[in-house]
């Protein structure tokens, strides 16, 4: 039969035949052999060696597109990260780092501000104006109020995703929202720290409807960008881009030199200071980085 892996735990398997079912299985020690583990996310070969008790044996693993890092998941067509508008306020610092991450491992991803029944609308028009350039799909929700969720439900019809984001977004409520059946714990925001308590322990892929299948993952309160060279940095602000031919010098980074097309469209508030400012501060990073 075929399936694909939903989580692993302990060395046992649970793979979702596509239908209905879900398999407790071991998986046979030639991939142990062969130094390839089974991630969730995988698509496998697998026989049934109980139906009554729902146990089975993984035989194959199908050739992976694609295989994250961090989180450790295979065959992913997109990223979904939910920062909420308030209640935490959004750490868009983490956030920038979160979608640099994305794009190293070529992954698309879909912003989601959860809470949005919280907001004014000050901090809505923020993101919208901050994330407009950056390449990436933004919607708003309340999943408290049920806003915004058919949207999301059309992005992800058809696709494996990953849900990611800080503890305490609201990340929780919106996999039990989309599939109630995974009746996950939500978590509380401490009102002395706002931050949220761990409540996701480890990545479990749930299916949603036909082809479709969502992951969450556990909350994140620090993300290290390496793999980058400071020089190359800019390539992950899209919105650079349209004004780097009006650089003077072609290997212009944006930081110190003059006549800088991207600093000068950033004065004429055509890119968003907030955004600039992380670039500067992940470049710092980086180059300090290649010193030691």
């Amino acid at each position: 039969m075929k399936g694909k892996i939903c989580k692993g735990i302990a060395g046992f398997y649970y793979v979702h035949d596509g239908h209905s079912r879900i398999y407790e299985c071991k998986a046979k020690g030639i991939f142990r052999n062969q130094k390839i583990k089974p991630l969730p996310g995988d698509n496998v070969e697998f026989t049934v060696l109980s139906e009554a008790e729902s146990e089975g044996s993984i035989t194959a693993i199908h050739p992976r597109k694609n295989q994250l890092i961090r989180p450790a998941v295979s065959n992913v067509d997109q990223a979904l990260v939910v920062f909420a508008l308030t209640s935490p306020e959004p750490n868009f610092n983490l956030l920038d780092r979160f979608l640099i991450s994305m794009e190293q491992q070529n992954l698309p991803t879909v912003i989601c501000f959860n809470k949005q029944d919280l907001d004014s609308g000050a901090k809505e028009q923020e993101c919208r104006e901050r994330y407009r350039g950056s390449g990436n799909t933004v919607v708003f929700a309340s999943v408290q109020q049920e806003e915004g969720m058919e949207s999301i439900r059309e992005l992800l019809r058809g696709r494996t995703s990953v849900l990611a984001g800080p503890s305490g977004v609201g990340k929780s409520s919106l996999m039990n929202h989309l599939q109630p059946e995974a009746a996950m714990e939500t978590g509380a925001i401490s009102e002395k720290i706002q931050r949220g308590r761990h409540t996701t322990r480890h990545s479990e892929l749930f299916y949603l409807e036909e082809d479709t299948f969502l992951m969450d993952t556990p909350g994140f309160t620090s993300l290290n960008i390496t793999g980058i060279e400071a020089g190359d940095l800019h390539g992950y602000f899209p919105e650079f881009l349209p004004y780097e031919a009006n650089c003077r010098f072609l290997d212009c980074v944006h930081v110190g030199e003059r006549d800088c097309g991207v600093k000068k469209a950033l004065e004429e508030g055509k890119i968003c200071r907030g955004r600039y400012e992380n670039y500067l501060q992940i470049y710092q990073e980086l180059k300090d980085k290649k010193k030691y």
